[in-house]
């Protein structure tokens, strides 16, 4: 067994040893590519979503090297047409890309030479496990009299086979010689057709829609923006979580709640598989993701001077889904044109969770929403938003303190704000006004909206997050009628019911605006 040319299945023998959620399905849907003209499969996914795993998982299945019966006779691919008939199979070339950059930055080699090593990795063990079939002649060559003198095919595996792309930025040279080392494999016809029997690559961002990376463009692409049939491989489904959860003692509703991700038709919840397990080892849950990707990168993004993008990732901070067109993203992390572009990579990065059907995103998990967080705290801010943040702090201490004439002037300093609707008209506007005046109530509270409580419906109720020793808030608003009155229509309808499990204080907060005085008014009562 080789590093590169057939593998062999230790790596998958190794992730069963710990507990494995089958996943065997996604080797039916690459057997059902092989001898086709859609052969070449191309998953483009977050870190941490699982595609190393994937790539173990089809090297134990494909390798001829060695018997694999006994890793997959009990999974969910044994009971598919085609599992005999591929099992261990054919020959594999198993890339992971990043190894090799790591490898050439080590040894002060330029990215350029990262190709040739490529190269020279794989003929080095072609030579090694089949010296009486490649003796001499190029890769390629050997390739060809490989499969001739064995009679078997080639599968492909690429993990992060953008990663190059990414790290060679600007560097001409690189991209070249790389993007020609990709056509020589997949886009050849005096090559592809006799050597390659399927290839499956993984990477963080689609192939690029302006032609660049031409060498790969007969990949059939499965973005996390339209997974097709490959979204429940995506990460675990909300019943594969529910079932880790009762195996180990586990609340389902507080995985849902820190790591609930993407969301696909027909699949529902698909849930960031590399969190759930840590979750689960170590019995807490926590932020795991996060630890590896910088946050540095987001705050980069969210930063950038777009008209609107400041005001939507506050929305987004603030609890609120957000329509987005994804149409126009280059696929880069260099070129954008607009806000939606910026968006766009966030989704593809793991940062905003994509609904497909109504083409919204949010930031989807306590986990994420705790990056945001960071970012808030960080004072490295927009001054935009550093100014909202300085209302939103001093608005919220008021509150605390039942001083409403303040609360009130916090209110009027951000409805002149660029956060505040044009059109304000209504009590739904204040509504929008009031999300980001709390904004920064978001790292210590909870918040509900329109909540059914007593007699009525609670507009917001911010509620404390554990061990904190604030308050819960209960907020009601009002247009063109008074704060009084809201404090008492609070009370009348016993609005407090919905925290009777709550031991601690309650601040009722009434709001009101008068649109010929235009001016807001607040009243505060703490019971």
């Amino acid at each position: 067994m080789g590093t590169y040319l057939n593998p062999g299945n230790k790596g998958f023998q190794k992730i069963l040893q710990s507990e494995y959620v089958d996943k065997t399905g996604l080797i039916e849907l690459i057997n059902k590519t092989i001898g086709t003209m859609e052969m070449l499969t191309c998953i483009s996914r977050p870190r941490r979503f699982g595609k190393s795993y994937a790539a173990k998982m089809l090297c134990a299945y494909y390798d001829c090297s060695c018997d694999s019966h006994a890793l997959f006779d009990d999974k969910e691919i044994a009971g598919t047409q085609g599992y005999l008939a591929h099992l261990n199979q054919y020959h594999v070339i198993n890339l992971d890309i990043t190894g090799f950059i790591s490898e050439a930055k080590r040894r002060r080699k330029p990215m350029a030479d990262v190709p040739d090593e490529i190269v020279n990795a794989i003929h080095k063990e072609l030579e090694e496990l089949f010296p009486e079939r490649a003796a001499g002649g190029s890769l390629m060559e050997d390739f060809i009299r490989c499969v001739e003198e064995t009679g078997r095919e080639f599968i492909f595996i690429i993990d992060e086979w953008d990663a190059l792309l990414r790290e060679a930025k600007g560097d001409a040279e690189a991209w070249s010689a790389y993007l020609n080392l990709l056509r020589g494999w997949f886009k050849n016809n005096n090559f592809t057709p006799k050597v390659v029997a399927a290839a499956y690559m993984t990477g963080i961002l689609p192939i690029k829609k302006d032609g660049s990376q031409s060498a790969i463009s007969d990949f059939i692409e499965y973005p996390i923006l339209d997974p097709d049939g490959f979204a429940k491989f995506t990460g675990f489904t909300q019943r594969e979580v529910e079932r880790l959860c009762e195996s180990h003692g586990m609340s389902f509703e507080d995985a849902k709640s820190w790591y609930d991700g993407y969301d696909f038709p027909d699949v529902g919840a698909v849930y960031n598989p590399y969190s759930v397990t840590l979750a689960m080892l170590k019995k807490k849950f926590g932020s795991y993701w996060q630890k590896t990707s910088a946050a540095e990168s987001l705050m980069t993004y969210i930063n950038m001077d777009f008209e609107g993008l400041q005001e939507t990732i506050s929305r987004l901070i603030s609890g609120e889904e957000i329509e987005v067109n994804t149409d126009f993203f280059e696929n880069d992390f260099e070129t954008f044109k607009s806000r939606d572009d910026v968006l766009t990579l966030l989704i593809h990065l793991g940062y905003l969770a994509w609904h497909e059907e109504d083409g919204t995103v949010r930031i989807p998990n306590e986990e994420v929403r705790i990056e945001f967080r960071k970012i808030l705290k960080s004072g490295n801010m927009n001054p935009k938003w550093m100014e909202l943040l300085g209302h939103s702090e001093k608005l919220l201490k008021d509150t605390i303190a039942g001083n409403g004439e303040a609360v009130a002037k916090s209110i009027e300093a951000l409805r002149d704000t660029q956060y505040a609707p044009t059109f304000y008209n209504n009590e739904q506007a204040l509504r929008y006004v009031i999300k980001f005046a709390y904004i920064s109530a978001i790292d210590q509270y909870m918040k509900v909206e329109e909540l059914p409580s007593g007699k009525g419906i609670a507009d917001v109720v911010y509620l404390p997050k554990q061990k904190s020793q604030l308050p819960a808030l209960v907020v009601e608003l009002k247009w063109n009628r008074s704060p009084e009155g809201a404090i008492r229509q609070m009370k009348e309808r016993n609005y407090p019911a919905v925290l009777k499990s709550y031991e601690g204080e309650i601040v009722l907060v009434g709001i009101n605006y008068d649109a010929k005085k235009k001016e807001h008014s607040c009243v505060i009562e703490r019971i």
